[in-house]
């Protein structure tokens, strides 16, 4: 088997995730390709260094530009701050590097077109990271939807919640400044990216977008807080989202439902483990939701763990995004979701935003 050599972008949260990640995939799924941990790169060298010794990298860096050009980085996981996904990702493109992306990608629509252009130009893997819709529960639901067996899907709710700035009295920080960082450009993507897996592309729709507390302890807020929308989705379905981080009591309300006309599925990340499914079949009397347990007939699960039930977390997420990305850099072959599949969530973002300030519908063509 061959090794590769990982370089990341970002120690923080999604860092340390894709560091773990990187360094558990190969016993996991037995991939073709075993990363290894080449370079890591931080804010400053301390944090640098402190990085490279917790997750075991071979060399740090405080300049994202050492990184990506040093000839033992041959790949390139971006998690560091939206508005720095083009230059990373247009350095390594021009490399001939694959690039893993964290979502959005970039920090608008014109850095996510021009990155699907430099993507495309150089010929190379490359993915977004949306790791919610990579449950085996999420997959088992792609698969019920695809076979028919709620038949034809006429509404789809979705929702992306949680309550990390519920309080008004949390200070400013990062998060609200830009709207790159606002409710519609953190929380919302994963959403729009689990509709389109579900359902497909989105036609149009018609927004509303607030920012609920304008003021926090050390500063103004210049983004949102919360969002809504209705759309029609290309198929003809009906659907609504909303999107929070003031939702108060919810910690990871990633939730849909769809109804069709054989039946429906019900899912929320925060039970990630169970997926629930009505068949419009058999005895009024004894028809119902049924709940299902994940288990080793689920994709994506036996890699983990032989026992029906027990469970898949958030960092076996990431692993599954890991071999995938691995897959697609051993393959040659595009593996969903791609840059292209990024830019689409942005389009919908981009109509979201427009509708809300000039309070009507818009079509997703348009943008």
């Amino acid at each position: 088997m061959a090794e590769i050599g990982i370089g990341i972008v970002g120690g923080g949260y999604m860092g340390k995730a894709h560091a773990v990640a990187m360094s558990a995939v190969g016993a996991v799924f037995d991939t073709a390709r075993r990363p290894r941990l080449e370079m890591i790169c931080a804010t400053s060298p301390e944090s640098a260094e402190r990085y490279r010794a917790a997750y075991g990298f071979a060399r740090a860096t405080d300049d994202w530009q050492v990184l990506v050009n040093d000839p033992g980085v041959e790949a390139v996981v971006i998690a560091s701050p939206q508005e720095t996904h083009r230059a990373i990702a247009d350095a390594a493109f021009a490399l001939g590097k694959p690039v893993f992306c964290e979502k959005p990608l970039g920090a608008s629509l014109d850095d996510s077109r021009a990155m699907v252009a430099a993507a495309d130009a150089a010929g190379v893997a490359n993915m977004t990271g949306f790791n919610y819709i990579r449950t085996p529960a999420s997959q088992y639901a792609r698969q019920l939807v695809a076979d028919g067996v709620i038949g034809d899907v006429t509404w789809f709710r979705g929702e992306h919640t949680e309550d990390f700035l519920a309080n008004p009295q949390t200070p400013a920080s990062w998060r609200t400044d830009g709207d790159a960082n606002g409710t519609m450009g953190d929380l919302a993507p994963h959403m729009i990216n689990a509709a389109l897996a579900l359902l497909g592309p989105i036609e149009r729709l018609i927004s509303e977008v607030e920012t609920v507390h304008a003021t926090r302890p050390g500063g103004t807020v210049t983004n949102d807080d919360h969002g809504q929308m209705m759309c029609r989705f290309a198929g003809g379905a009906m659907g609504q989202m909303y999107f929070s981080r003031i939702s108060t009591g919810r910690k990871m309300g990633y939730a849909y439902e769809a109804t069709g006309t054989k039946g429906a599925i019900r899912f929320d990340q925060e039970d990630q483990n169970a997926l629930w499914l009505y068949r419009a079949e058999g005895a009024e009397a004894t028809r119902g939701f049924t709940k299902i347990l994940t288990g080793p007939a689920h994709p994506d699960y036996e890699p983990f763990c032989q026992g029906p039930g027990h469970g898949t977390g958030y960092q076996d997420q990431i692993i599954i995004e890991a071999r995938d990305f691995l897959r697609a850099i051993e393959t040659g072959q595009p593996v969903w979701p791609t840059f292209k599949d990024g830019m689409e969530v942005n389009r919908v973002i981009a109509a979201a935003m427009a509708s809300s300030k000039d309070k009507t519908w818009k079509e997703i063509s348009d943008f």
